[in-house]
């Protein structure tokens, strides 16, 4: 079972709170429509969610998913850089503030956020949910006709984190470079970048690692090394994680659906600057599928800090790395080191 992640009292009572006066059935039919375009995972030359009932919609339908995935990424962030404590976050391409509520959740010393995004509707949903979090937020409405709406200000403050969420599909490849630059522009502590856990996603996330790397900065997460992606050239494979979230039943009625839980898949890279200290608690490897369990063996795939993929096996005679490996859920670290 993947890992599970919960949604803080907050901002349950802030959804509630916003989705109080929605239409129900114009709801659902926005969501669907909405699902729809997202999956189709194109460029858009205008916002996306372009009225308050499509906002209205994508609270519903994916702002619980988006959450739990970018929770989960900072998670392990969080893990990997110990002395990491945030107290600013820029949130770009922000939309209903998710990835700021997964900030603020994660990180107990957020204080500050500004968040960026070209949706008006997304933008006033944002504030008036985070107006139940301990939290000083701006927001900023980026001009969507330019040919980088996200093009980095000579006046821009940084920020200890900067996080792009569920962004990049949305953009062109050129666009995609200038986001990547400006968080570069605007982060002292780490950038966090989050997309789909589908193989184009993934090839997104591999071209952030990359322009990343070549900039000097550090991947801490998920890989457990700054080389090459050992599934880099796997036609057949890609990296990628879940998140298991509890459906609340607007939710379940919005997507159709009958399950009380749905999985997100996420792909994403986590890094710090090139002058950060060195004090990164990278682990042994990472867990790249559900571990598979045996009798009296557990098999995991994994990503190491050599940067290979390899399929180790873990035995009950090896007693502590049995227990840790009883205990790992896919795409966490793995810090006792692989059985080969």
């Amino acid at each position: 079972m993947p890992a599970t992640s919960v949604m803080p009292a907050a901002l349950r009572g802030a959804v509630e709170a916003e989705l109080a006066d929605a239409r129900g059935a114009r709801t659902t039919s926005d969501a669907r429509r909405l699902s729809d375009r997202y999956l189709a995972d194109r460029p858009a030359d205008r916002p996306i969610v372009a009225s308050p009932d499509d906002a209205a919609a994508y609270v519903t339908a994916r702002m619980p998913a988006t959450f739990a995935a970018v929770a989960f990424a900072l998670a392990q962030v969080r893990d990997a850089v110990p002395h990491l404590a945030p107290r600013s976050l820029l949130d770009l391409g922000s939309g209903s503030g998710a990835a700021t509520w997964a900030a603020w959740d994660v990180f107990g010393s957020l204080e500050r956020a500004d968040l960026l995004d070209y949706s008006r509707p997304m933008l006033a949903a944002a504030e008036r949910m985070l107006a139940h979090a301990d939290l000083a937020v701006t927001t900023t409405l980026a001009d969507a006709s330019a040919t980088h709406p996200t093009a980095a200000s000579p006046s821009d403050p940084t920020h200890d984190l900067a996080v792009a969420a569920f962004v990049l599909s949305e953009i062109t490849t050129a666009q995609r470079t200038a986001v990547v630059e400006r968080l570069t522009a605007a982060a002292s502590g780490a950038i966090v970048v989050v997309e789909p856990g589908t193989p184009a996603g993934f090839r997104r996330v591999l071209a952030v690692r990359d322009q990343l790397l070549a900039a000097g900065w550090r991947v801490v997460a998920p890989c457990p090394h700054s080389g090459a992606c050992p599934l880099a050239g796997d036609d057949a494979d890609w990296c990628h994680a879940a998140v298991r979230l509890e459906r609340s039943r607007a939710h379940r009625q919005a997507k159709a659906g009958e399950r009380s839980f749905e999985d997100e898949k996420l792909a994403y890279v986590a890094a710090v600057p090139p002058d950060s200290p060195d004090a990164a608690d990278l682990p042994a490897a990472r867990v790249l599928r559900h571990p598979q369990t045996h009798p009296g063996h557990i098999r995991l795939e994994l990503c190491t800090a050599a940067g290979e993929h390899e399929r180790a096996v873990v035995t009950k005679r090896d007693k502590e790395a049995f227990r840790a490996a009883r205990k790992v859920e896919w795409g966490q670290a793995w810090r006792t080191g692989p059985r080969a």
